[in-house]
């Protein structure tokens, strides 16, 4: 009976397979007649994000623990010295056969007539970037061919093998009685966007490590390729500062308990290397800074009521020089412990009620002739703050309110969008494009929004270049990111919170701009699903269906 069920669903899933077929990024394939092949098609067929170009035939190739390996081809600029290969070559075996027995060297066996025996990883440029770090410039095309006796994957840098190590591992399928097989298919694939992210919040529920390493591991499956890390809020400074241990001393939930060591954060940074994944961390200011002022003197503004303090503090004070001080030696520190090119420095929600308040801050806005124009007062800290950041060689990307109140931007600011609906927010994209600067969204995709239903479809179906620009506008736009804030989301609920949805968002931003068929996504997607949770992934349903390897539980 459950044999039979799953054939069911495997057929359903190959009509849809079928309907990709006709988009024009799939090449032409072979009609499929029987059963059989069809459930070979279905299988094989569920790729995530979808490839620019990809030709599956109906030929199937057996793979078997004992005789197939992953290893270096001779013509490769990376061998064995490359370390992120190598692990990622361990990786991908055990998604592939699981915990099965691995071919030793030196041992031969007997293969069938119709097996792949081997998978060649061919870095193609003389610079593998393997001891590196991804960038917003790496290159992240590969080409994997797959036939008998093995299959060739080439890319130029290490960051595109490593997607197309996630595709091969895609394409492999299992039948009834646990047997693999993978199609000869040719695929040429790239992403459509340079930046692919994933913001998680930490601040207001912590994210034990395991959570956090957990999911840029499912960030890989689904091709992400940054970590936005939302670090610090208001609720609470969990980062331990090597500078100013004092900020999570007092700021964190928890002193010992709640905060990220230097050893913590190294860490989440080498795992999201070795997939390919940048780690960009968010420290915003003027507001959103409560926690810091728990542990760092005069660092916030004193709030007024009437002619007297009342006890309680708004922003950073933007009127003192110790407040430039602490943020210039704060964020040289940042620089260090960060290797990626770009920070994060908010700049978002600034309340100004408590400026408004204060005797010293009026006071000051007189001097500098700024009026009651306490947005004027915002652009003199982000310009000061600014100009700290720049002298540590980092660029810096901040929230969208920052160039909506006119501050003075480096050319190669990124303006990230996250504001109204789609009629505002691609008003938005418009004015940051016409104004000359790279900018990413994020505004359709604030996956901490649940409803009842399908709502990943929404998600699916909204497009970081659908607004009215020129092409040379368009061509600004860099990418997205999915949004995961914390008020209500902690290690109990992140992870099936976060996908599958999230996957919808992974392939806007990496597939062509018309691959946007719903029902040829969904029928995708729901094996997609499957295949996380196989891996561990306690990735919610769809709808209702069944996984041949339901979730287990940690």
């Amino acid at each position: 009976m459950l044999a039979s069920l799953k054939l069911i669903l495997l057929l359903l899933l190959a009509l849809g397979f079928a309907q990709a077929l006709q988009h024009n990024y799939i090449d032409e394939a072979d009609e499929v007649a029987d059963a059989e092949l069809l459930v070979a098609a279905a299988n094989s067929g569920a790729l995530w994000p979808l490839p620019q170009k990809v030709k599956i035939s109906d030929v199937s190739i057996k793979l078997n623990s004992f005789s197939f390996q992953i290893t270096d081809a001779k013509e490769s600029t990376a061998g064995q010295s490359c370390s992120l290969l190598q692990d990622a070559y361990r990786r991908y075996f055990e998604y592939v056969f699981g915990n099965a027995k691995r071919h030793e060297p030196g041992k031969s066996r007997r293969t069938g007539p119709s097996e792949l025996t081997e998978l060649q990883v061919w870095i193609t440029s003389p610079d593998s970037e393997c001891d590196g770090y991804p960038s917003v410039t790496s290159d992240e095309s590969y080409e994997l061919m797959v036939d008998q006796p093995y299959a060739v994957l080439k890319a130029p840098k290490v960051w595109g093998a490593l997607h197309g190590l996630e595709t091969f591992s895609q394409l492999v399928y299992e039948d009834e009685y646990g047997a693999k097989s993978i199609n000869s298919t040719t695929i040429s694939d790239f992403p459509r966007f340079a930046h692919r992210g994933i913001l998680l919040d930490s601040s207001r529920h912590f994210l034990p490590i395991k959570v956090i390493l957990a999911n840029l591991e499912t960030m890989a499956m689904n091709k992400f390729n940054v970590f936005h890390w939302h670090i610090v809020d208001d609720p609470s400074f969990p980062y331990l500062s090597r500078t100013f241990p004092q900020l999570s001393q007092q700021g964190a939930y928890h002193p010992y308990t709640h905060v990220y060591t230097p050893a913590d954060v190294k860490m989440v940074i080498e795992f999201g290397r070795l997939r390919g994944i940048r780690v960009i961390p968010e420290f915003d200011t003027p507001g959103h800074t409560q926690s810091w002022g728990k542990g760092q003197t005069d660092l916030l503004t004193p709030c007024y009521s009437g002619s007297k303090p009342s006890g309680t503090f708004g922003p950073v004070n933007p009127i003192l020089s110790t407040t430039y001080e602490f943020m210039s030696q704060f964020f040289k520190e940042i620089s260090t412990v960060f290797p990626d090119a770009y920070i994060h420095l908010g700049g978002d929600e600034v309340d100004f009620s408590c400026w408004k308040s204060n005797p010293d801050i009026q006071k000051f806005m007189d001097q500098q002739g700024f009026g009651q124009d306490y947005k004027k007062l915002e652009s003199f800290y982000i310009q000061k703050l600014l100009d700290i950041v720049a002298t540590t060689q980092k660029g810096y990307m901040i929230w969208q309110e920052v160039f909506d109140n006119g501050v003075t931007l480096k050319p190669d600011t990124l303006i990230h969008v996250w504001k109204g609906n789609k009629e505002k927010y691609q008003s938005e994209m418009a004015n940051v494009t016409s104004s000359g600067f790279q900018t990413l969204l994020s505004s359709p995709w604030y996956l901490n929004r649940i409803s009842y239903g399908q709502d990943w479809q929404g998600h699916y179906k909204a497009d970081p270049q659908d607004f009215k620009g020129t092409e040379a506008q368009k061509k600004l736009v860099i990418g997205g990111e999915a949004c995961l804030w914390g008020e209500y989301v902690d290690a109990t609920n992140l992870t099936p919170r976060l996908w599958p949805r999230a996957s919808a968002v992974a392939e806007r931003l990496w597939s062509a701009v018309d691959v946007t068929d719903i029902t040829d996504a969904f029928n995708r997607l729901s094996v997609h699903r499957c295949r996380m949770v196989e891996r561990g992934i306690p990735a919610e349903p769809l709808f209702s269906s069944y996984c041949p390897h339901e979730y287990k539980g940690v």
